[in-house]
Formats: structure tokens, sequence, C-alpha cells
């Protein structure tokens, strides 16, 4: 039997199998809006077998957005959007998943095919926010955040919350990664701040964890809420893994189901890129006791299969690879020598070029 096959249940939620499509920003959106760009991309993975599609990093506030052409949930019009998208998911057996965001101080960005930097003023871009006055290197300085804006920021995560499930999404995924705006609290890299949220671990992770008890609080019981972390900033004095393994036991005391854990994003780091490269963070992680999963050059289907076999995670979120191949989960399905039908599911239309 393939762990990879095997299907997951969270609370109320089960999804159909473990390999599941990790956020990825496709900077296409107007005014937050996801349109038919998002749709046939996203539908492309639900189509190809994936069990759990998750939308790219989806603003909570327009000043929340990486880039002037990021999706948002702050209004009817983008939650009316997203209620087509997640219908289409559904309607091809994957279980829909909404990464919310806060970009902090990596906000009013350039898009990556426009080069790297700062969107002017004049070009649609703002001012971002932050823990304190602190840029990321090549951006905007950020203003640091009052305490009526660290509590709208929480309020906005909630608010978004509750759209998200009214718009059908089934899993809700706070970003608390890569170095935007829950991460920048987290790491003393960042966060220079000397008020109750700021200075050692308990006051830098209570921004997150007030994010994450309001959104457990505005979603129903039985919805799944998953958070991903950066397990290491990379950098000596930044956030590590022991922190993260402590993060997650708090996390599991809030109600969170699963934490995703990816790496780095907040500085500048000499990171050892190469397969499966974030799984011993994830690994360690899963000793706190939550489910967890694994992401970072995750492309091969026995790669994928081991990395669960041996408990190094409980599920596996797929990237780059989807972009080259979005029907992964039937090839891989076919490799590990799952039956159609199995875990995954052809579309009726491609039937007959199934593999078996």
């Amino acid at each position: 039997m393939s762990q990879l096959f095997t299907p997951i249940t969270l609370r109320d939620i089960t999804i159909r199998n473990r390999a599941w499509v990790s956020p990825m920003c496709q900077y296409s959106a107007t005014d937050g809006v996801p349109n038919d760009w998002h749709l046939v991309h996203l539908g492309s993975f639900a189509s190809g077998g994936a069990g759990l599609v998750f939308t790219e990093a989806t603003a909570v506030v327009p000043e929340g957005r990486i880039s002037p052409a990021d999706t948002g949930l702050w209004n009817d019009e983008q939650q009316a959007a997203w209620t087509r998208i997640v219908d289409f998911l559904h309607a091809r057996g994957a279980t829909a998943g909404i990464q919310l965001a806060h970009a902090g101080r990596k906000a009013s960005s350039k898009a990556p095919w426009e080069g790297r930097g700062a969107v002017p003023d004049e070009d649609g871009g703002w001012e971002p926010v932050a823990p304190s006055a602190v840029p990321f290197p090549g951006l905007r300085e950020p203003r640091a955040l009052d305490r009526a804006g660290i509590d709208a920021v929480v309020e906005a995560f909630g608010r978004s919350a509750e759209r998200a499930v009214e718009a059908g999404f089934d899993v809700i995924e706070v970003h608390a990664a890569h170095g935007y705006l829950l991460h920048e609290f987290l790491s003393p890299l960042s966060n220079h701040r000397e008020d109750e949220y700021g200075g050692g671990f308990d006051d830098r992770a209570r921004l997150l964890l007030d994010v994450v008890r309001e959104v457990r609080r505005r979603v129903p019981s039985g919805t799944p809420v998953v958070v991903r972390i950066s397990g290491t900033d990379w950098t000596d004095g930044g956030w590590d893994l022991p922190d993260s393994v402590r993060l997650a036991g708090r996390l599991a005391e809030e109600g969170v189901d699963l934490v995703d854990v990816s790496s780095g994003g907040n500085v500048l780091a000499e990171i050892p890129v190469g397969p499966g490269y974030q799984v011993p963070l994830a690994r360690e992680v899963r000793t706190a006791g939550l489910p967890v999963g694994a992401v970072g050059m995750i492309t091969e289907p026995k790669q994928a299969e081991e990395i669960l076999a041996t408990d190094s995670a409980d599920v596996v979120l797929l990237a780059r690879v989807m972009l080259r191949e979005p029907h992964w989960p039937l090839r891989a399905a076919h490799e590990l020598g799952v039956a159609v039908g199995e875990g995954v599911a052809w579309p009726q239309q491609y039937l007959r070029a199934a593999l078996d």
C-alpha cells in the first residue's frame, strides 16, 4: 500500500492522498481578484490528481500583498472569484486550501520578471509595515506597526478566514514563513521591538499565536487550520530549528492541525539547497507531536514515498515539479503501483491515456 496515496483526515476533512500542491505566487491578479489564469493554473492540479491544492499567498489586506498583482481576500468581489475556483477544484475531487498572508516588509515588491526591487508609489506601490523599521535588502524601509496596527492585522486574518470558509475552502493555512510579516515578528533578526511583541521567544511568537487563535475562533470547529513556518533562518542569531519545535508545541495548544515546514526568506542567507533539503527540518518539527508537511525539491515519486514511509512527514507539498508536470500525481500513482481510482482519479476525459 502506497502511503503517498493513503487518505489523511484532519478534523472533518478527509483528503484523498498526501501529494499536496504548495502555494505558488502567480503575480497575475488585478486589485486582488483571481481570474481565469488562476482557475486554469489551480484547476490543472486538481485534474492531475493532487490531494489538496493550496492557493498562492493571498493577502488579508491590500497593503499585505507581496506585489500589486497578488491575490487577496478582503472584499466581496474577490470572494466570489475564489468561489468559482473552489467549485472547480471540488468537482475534480481535490480539497481546496487557501494560504492567508501578509507580506510585511517584503510588500510592494515587483513581480519576479520585472526585476528585483520595490514598486514606487507612482506605479501603484505603498509603504510596507513590519515589526520594526528594518528594511529587507533592496526594498523600502517599512513603518513599525503600533498596537492598533497589530490588532488590525489579527482582525484582518480572522475576517479573511471567515470569507474563505464562505467561499467554500476546506482548509485554512496561515503563512508565517519566508520573511513575511508573521515570520518577521518571530525572528530576532527582523523584530527589534521592546514591547510585549518583541524580545524573548514568547513575545516574538505572540502575534502569530494571536492570529491563529482568531482564525480558529472564526472558522467552524471542523475546519483544519495549517500554519506554514520557516524551520530556520539559516543565519546565526536568527530563528532556528529548536525555536520551530517549540513553536509547533504552542500551535498544537491553539488548535492547529498541521505544520507546513519550509525555511529561509527573512534575510539573505546561504541555504544548502538540494533534493529534499528541508525534509530534516520537517522530521524534527514532527517530534512536537503535530502532523507536518515537507516541502522543497521533492520531485520523484519514490522520494516522496520514502519521506512518508520513514515518518519524516505526514504529507509532501510539491511546487515547481507541479508547474512542470501538473499531472505528476497520476504518474506517481503508476510508478508506485497504485491502481487507477485508488487515492487518485483520472478525469474520465483522459482515461484512454491512463497508465496501467
